[in-house]
């Protein structure tokens, strides 16, 4: 399987044991629920794979390594207000993880830099990112960040379409 045959990846990041730092995952559930439910009025682009990464670490780089393009949805430290979104792509996004952005140990900017280390990074990546209140032990995100769990939602799905075209446009022509 090549590159351009793998799905486009939606993974969100986090861990929901503690609080606003899972809120990637908790966007990546609530785009499932509304695929499921056709919530949105519009689906995923095709071949689009919606994946819960929790607390994976670097045993995400397998499914980086089959993606077409990716875009990751996780807490990141904005120096912002708690609920705050910001929507990276490709190298902008590169360059805000040269530093450590993410609020966890084994972060996306270590995940970036080891799949760029490995030619596993795809050319297509985004990150929608959502600045945390607490990160202390709680199973429920601070009502700032749950206010922001629907256009964070609403944002992957977005960077999703935008990647999906970027990707199908980059792809050669069908010699038939």
């Amino acid at each position: 399987m090549s590159r351009s045959d793998g799905d486009l990846l939606i993974l969100g990041i986090g861990n929901v044991l503690l609080g606003d730092e899972g809120v990637g995952v908790h966007v990546v559930r609530a785009l499932e629920a509304d695929a499921a439910h056709a919530v949105s009025g519009k689906p995923l682009p095709p071949q689009s794979r919606v994946v819960d990464g929790g607390t994976l670490g670097l045993d995400l780089l397998p499914l980086i390594n089959d993606a077409r393009a990716i875009v990751f949805v996780d807490a990141v430290a904005l120096g912002a207000p708690a609920g705050s979104m910001v929507t990276l792509e490709s190298d902008r996004l590169r360059a805000v993880f040269a530093g450590h952005l993410s609020v966890h140990q084994v972060g996306i900017g270590d995940l970036l830099a080891v799949a760029i280390l490995a030619g596993m990074l795809p050319e297509h990546v985004a990150l929608v990112g959502v600045q945390p209140e607490s990160a202390e032990f709680s199973l429920e995100l601070s009502p700032a960040v749950q206010a922001v769990v629907p256009a964070a939602s609403r944002a992957a799905r977005a960077a999703a379409w935008m990647l999906h075209a970027r990707a199908s446009s980059a792809q050669p022509a069908d010699a038939s």
